[in-house]
């Protein structure tokens, strides 16, 4: 089996990023990266994505077409059918989707179909035409996170009124009604996210898993000792932190302040992470880094580059312990296939900008498969010791900013236009300032509740979010 080794005379950790990568048993609780524009499986496991994929009910509705009705008279709803069902199977592969086909809109036939199947994950209630009864109400009544569709000037009708409804009533239920259906597809791909959260863990390092976290999303939080993690640390080859460290330093553009000695510390802290992952079979480690070292050398390099490098390759590396921000990570990579960018915002008012700052950040904004940006590698801006990057990230792209809160079940939100990574010595190392989108003084008004952490990511993200939000019963707090 590839993956991590031991050698029986010297006990070390013999580990690289490709085997570890490829080692299917990690694939346990399947994680892959699902895109807005496509799914890419960053581990592959068929039999085992195939036991993770999301059960999915979709209920198609149409009235008789051989009555006067939306669409028209003699509609051939048979046919549109069929033409949707071979797309979402087409662009939804990892959800098992039970077809079901209905003529009668009662509120009976809805509890028929809800005794069959309250043990799948949702229902998509696609209205091919308008039935005018209770079916689409009671169906999102159920509790399970419902999608309701419209076939456009055909269930336009009982699409509004019942989505209305529905979402009134406070029923986790996402609305569609769109001419491009990649727009039903990214909303159905929600049901992937659940699920695959349902099976994930994180592993959080010298502090307490929050256990609420497991309540609402059902992903299991781990809490892994200081020892724990320093004692792998210790078993590390160093050839192959080495080899590492080489591959950081090859690649980045340039190298400033650590010397190769900080690096290799820094590979090492690296391949001790993916131990950990390993042998937890997670997807998420969470580190409480600055108290480790500041406290006496309680953790014994800085994770940084290796943060960088899980994020690259679609796992999820998170600082500080700060486990808001890694289940923000964890829950967007799954939704748009893109590592998020933790920071400590500052506000510049006078250019209408907020300058996420931290010291570790991504080198590939679009995902594992996307383009990688320069990066320099640098010593921590607080202490001026260890190792971490900056990363030159893409200028002139939208880049949405969230943060999840599973305690308030709410997610605070904010859009803007990248313009400048700032070359500032002063604060961490990377500094990405972005246009704000919306009031620059409202933006101000929710540090006291929301604390300084927000996570960004690249692109247009707002309906992933909000459907992600309806389907887990959150709300959206737009800040800016």
């Amino acid at each position: 089996m590839n993956g991590i080794k031991s050698s029986k005379k010297s006990d070390s950790i013999n580990v690289t990023r490709r085997e570890f990568l490829e080692d299917c048993t990690l694939c346990a609780t399947g994680i892959a990266a699902v895109s807005v524009l496509g799914s890419s499986s960053l581990f592959a496991s068929e039999k085992i994505n195939n036991e993770l994929k999301a059960k999915v009910v979709l209920i198609f509705a149409h009235p008789d077409p051989e009555q006067p009705n939306w669409p028209n008279i003699g509609y051939d709803f048979k046919g549109h059918i069929a033409k949707v069902q071979k797309e979402l199977y087409k662009k939804c592969p990892d959800i098992d989707f039970l077809p079901i086909t209905v003529a009668s809109g009662s509120a009976e036939t809805a509890q028929s179909i809800l005794k069959e199947n309250m043990d799948v994950d949702g229902f998509v209630v696609y209205l091919a035409g308008c039935l005018w009864g209770n079916l689409t109400e009671t169906i999102a009544a159920c509790g399970k996170p419902t999608i309701i569709v419209d076939h456009l000037f055909a269930g336009s009708g009982e699409f509004l009124t019942s989505y209305a409804r529905a979402l009134r009533a406070g029923n986790k239920v996402v609305a569609v009604s769109s001419s491009n259906f990649d727009d039903v597809v990214e909303a159905v791909r929600c049901f992937d996210c659940i699920k695959k959260l349902q099976h994930s863990t994180v592993l959080v390092v010298g502090r307490e898993a929050d256990d609420q976290i497991e309540k609402i999303y059902g992903t299991h939080v781990k809490s892994i000792s200081f020892e724990e993690i320093n004692n792998l640390y210790k078993k590390v080859n160093p050839s192959d932190a080495k080899d590492q460290a080489n591959r950081w330093m090859q690649n980045a553009e340039k190298v400033i302040e650590p010397n190769k000695q900080d690096i290799d510390k820094a590979a090492a802290m690296y391949l001790t992470m993916l131990e950990l992952l390993k042998n937890y079979k997670a997807q998420a480690i969470t580190i409480n880094c600055l108290g480790g070292i500041y406290a006496g050398n309680m953790v014994k390099a800085y994770p940084c580059l290796g943060f960088m490098q899980l994020d690259n390759d679609g796992l999820v590396g998170a600082c500080e312990a700060d486990q808001r921000s890694t289940m923000t990570k964890l829950i967007m990579t799954y939704l748009s296939g893109r590592p998020g960018f933790i920071s400590d915002p500052v506000i510049d008012t006078a250019k209408n900008q907020i300058i996420y700052a931290h010291c570790v950040a991504p080198t590939k904004v679009y995902g594992p498969q996307g383009t990688a940006n320069p990066y320099h590698l640098r010593s921590h801006s607080e202490s001026r010791e260890g190792a971490c990057n900056r990363s030159l990230m893409p200028l002139g792209e939208m880049t949405t900013t969230i943060l999840f809160d599973h305690n308030s079940k709410q997610i605070i939100f904010h859009q803007g236009k990248s313009v400048e990574n700032i070359d500032e010595d002063r604060a961490c190392r990377n500094k990405l300032a972005v246009e704000v989108k919306g009031d620059i003084y409202k933006l101000l008004t929710y540090w006291d509740e929301w604390g300084w952490h927000r996570v960004t990511f690249y692109g247009d993200l707002k309906r992933p979010v909000y459907n992600i939000a309806s389907l887990l019963g959150f709300k959206v707090v737009e800040e800016a």
